[in-house]
């Protein structure tokens, strides 16, 4: 299959080169005047070309659903921003296809025939308005409904005893740490990081003291973000170096960490980590992830939600992630109540 795909691409350079030798004159062509016959197979190859890209994109979208995203969005606000995405990309769709398709039959329609000869008209008042008034009045909706999203995403302001965390980007890794029983999170400033203090946080700052530091899970060693289930959760962003991207895709939230200033994000998580590995376009996804995995003599793994970084932010920029538990609270609460504090942590 890879060597027919070579060799179609070979082709394809091949009669580009040679069409752009010709546009250039370097060939000898005594009538650069296309014949009927030449005219009427362009017409059918444009009809061809149709064909196969119209098969080739319901190729990719059909084998392409099994590395999508779950319907199942772990967040009440990425419901909202999943009807968004769907109804986009509807509109994308069906204008593609029908304008594709103009630009295809047309040109096998309307080839040059012997004896047949263009309609010509300087302009169209009537068509000019509609294809004008159209793509506005669509684009427009999608602008105001976009909006309208992005206001209910990112509103947090009525939001009932949020939890408060700090996501601190760094090449090549996360760490985070959570408000204390003030609700508040101490001050932080990269002049701050001293030894164990790798985040920079202000201890003389009151509101310091109490603030839970995200650590290692005691039996698999690996830093792990827990999250309750049904609780706003608020995201402060900081980055130490460069910029980064915290990138959370099965909650549909995304916000960069910028050097030098604090950025912003919530929502609220509504499936817990189990309850997604048992959702079916998950549970589909991963066997199949596993049926590769074990032919290449790999262990098998399971779903985890998981906190990416999506800026390109070094040579380690694949390997920055950290994997996040949904939990009911108060399962969550058992746990935080478990971590030590930054007071603790630090003396």
């Amino acid at each position: 299959m890879k060597a027919l795909f070579y060799i179609i691409i070979f082709v394809a350079i091949a009669v580009a080169c040679w069409q752009f030798v010709k546009l250039l004159g370097l060939t000898k062509v005594q009538d650069a005047t296309a014949t009927p016959r030449e005219n009427n197979i362009n017409g059918w190859l444009m009809l061809g070309l149709m064909g196969f890209l119209y098969g080739l994109m319901l190729y990719s979208m059909y084998g392409g659903k099994d590395v999508l995203l779950p319907q199942l969005s772990g967040s009440e606000e990425g419901y909202h921003i999943d009807i968004l995405f769907k109804i986009t990309m509807t509109l994308i769709l069906v204008v593609q296809f029908v304008l594709q398709f103009i630009i295809y039959y047309f040109s096998w329609k309307y080839r040059g025939i012997e004896g047949r000869k263009a309609l010509f008209f300087a302009d169209s008042h009537k068509l000019e308005f509609w294809w004008t008034v159209t793509p506005a009045v669509v684009l427009a909706g999608l602008i105001i409904y976009g909006l309208w999203t992005w206001n209910k995403v990112m509103d947090s302001s009525d939001a009932e005893d949020p939890l408060i965390i700090e996501l601190y980007a760094q090449q090549f890794n996360w760490n985070a740490r959570y408000a204390g029983e003030d609700r508040v999170l101490g001050n932080a400033n990269v002049r701050f990081i001293k030894g164990q203090n790798i985040m920079g946080v202000d201890m003389t700052d009151k509101n310091s003291a109490d603030d839970v530091p995200l650590t290692a899970d005691p039996e698999s060693f690996v830093k792990e973000l827990h999250l309750p289930k049904g609780r706003k959760v608020i995201f402060k962003l900081r980055s130490q170096d460069v910029l980064h991207s915290a990138y959370m895709p099965y909650f549909r939230a995304q916000m960069n960490c910028v050097p030098g200033m604090v950025t912003e994000m919530s929502f609220t998580p509504s499936v817990t980590t189990e309850e997604m590995r048992e959702y079916k376009d998950v549970k589909a996804k991963f066997e199949k992830i596993n049926e590769l995995r074990k032919e290449q003599g790999k262990e098998t793994v399971e779903f985890d939600y998981i906190l990416l970084c999506n800026k390109i932010c070094g040579a380690s920029h694949y390997n920055m992630q950290l994997k996040i538990v949904v939990e009911e609270e108060e399962k969550f609460n058992e746990w935080l109540a478990k971590q030590k504090t930054l007071a603790q942590s630090l003396n």
